[in-house]
């Protein structure tokens, strides 16, 4: 199932009652909050409202910066990390994004050792709470001041190291969309990943974050999408453009926009969801029939896959990709 979530960093002007009310009036029924505009309304005033209006909650945004870089020692910073996840157990999000930090004066091991030794403190509290701590990596471009974990494949290795189904990882497509490493990592990601964030962008990332709504910019994010999907991926992806852009589109305009995409790559993954049950149901009767005539003795006259022209023809879902991701689409 194709899951999607709206950020409240998109809708950064917005109280939680209009955001409720324009995600509801769009289709939309699931948000990723923001630390900031939480602790102005407060946890159970939140949860209340987002109980009362079915929305989920799909992460909340951030905790972090244990190597000190933003000016906390690293007690203070576990303490808030702490906090978060009360925090996001207190309004249901199943996912608190962690931010490493930038390096801070230290060696890239020491920070690195630090950042575990965090995620080592944390992880029971998380897992008692039923909250996975998601670690996001930044692209180089956009990481200065903020993360010292500049590649997905580091922070790929780091989960693996510390083993713990509470760590996961943070992918954002924004940062990473174009990086010559995905592909090949898409296994690993698909299996690691606790939560997709998803914005478009027109060249390299920076730390303006002009994050563009999908289909604004030069980002393969369809194709990304659905060979996560296909490689086991079952969480949400969360909507998160931010910027200039979204300023002058408007609020309403953009979760437009969105919905529809949304639904233009939910369409094309039942597809190939379909697609790929009836191959595998043809290549199963093939391998039945193949092993009934060597059973039987006999050869077959036919290849096995000429099964698929005695019920009709099959035909791959996923050549009729939608175009959502250059242009927008209707709905569905």
């Amino acid at each position: 199932m194709f899951h999607v979530a709206i950020s409240q960093l998109t809708t950064s002007r917005s109280e939680l009652p209009e955001e409720i009310a324009s995600l509801t009036g769009h289709g939309f029924d699931c948000l990723s909050l923001w630390r900031a505009k939480l602790s102005d309304i407060g946890h159970a005033a939140a949860a209340s409202m987002l109980t009362e209006a079915g929305i989920r909650v799909s992460s909340l945004q951030w905790a972090g910066g244990f190597t000190g870089g933003d000016g906390r020692t690293f007690s203070e910073s576990i303490g808030d990390a702490a906090e978060a996840i009360d925090a996001a157990a207190a309004v249901g999000a199943p996912v608190l994004v962690i931010h490493s930090g930038c390096r801070g004066g230290h060696t890239r091991a020491h920070a690195r050792r630090l950042l575990i030794q965090a995620l080592e403190t944390l992880a029971p509290l998380a897992g008692r709470a039923g909250v996975a701590l998601a670690v996001k990596p930044v692209h180089a471009a956009a990481a200065p001041g903020c993360s010292f974990l500049t590649r997905a494949i580091d922070a790929l290795d780091l989960i693996d190291d510390l083993a713990d189904p509470a760590v996961r990882m943070a992918v954002d497509l924004w940062q990473f969309g174009d990086d010559p490493e995905l592909p090949r990592l898409l296994p690993r990601l698909a299996a690691a990943t606790a939560v997709v964030q998803v914005a478009d962008r027109i060249g390299l990332p920076t730390h303006e974050l002009e994050r563009l709504p999908a289909g604004h910019g030069t980002l393969p994010l369809e194709s990304l999408v659905l060979a996560l999907i296909d490689h086991g991926y079952g969480g949400t992806f969360e909507f998160d453009p931010v910027g200039d852009t979204v300023a002058a589109l408007g609020y309403d305009r953009v979760l437009t926009e969105t919905r529809r995409v949304a639904d233009a790559w939910a369409t094309a993954a039942e597809e190939r969801l379909l697609w790929s049950r009836a191959a595998a149901a043809v290549w199963q009767t093939a391998g039945h029939r193949l092993a009934a005539a060597t059973a039987a003795g006999n050869g077959l006259d036919e290849r096995p896959w000429s099964i698929v022209g005695s019920g009709g023809q099959l035909r791959s879902a996923g050549s009729r990709r939608s175009q959502a991701s250059h242009q927008i689409v209707s709905r569905g």
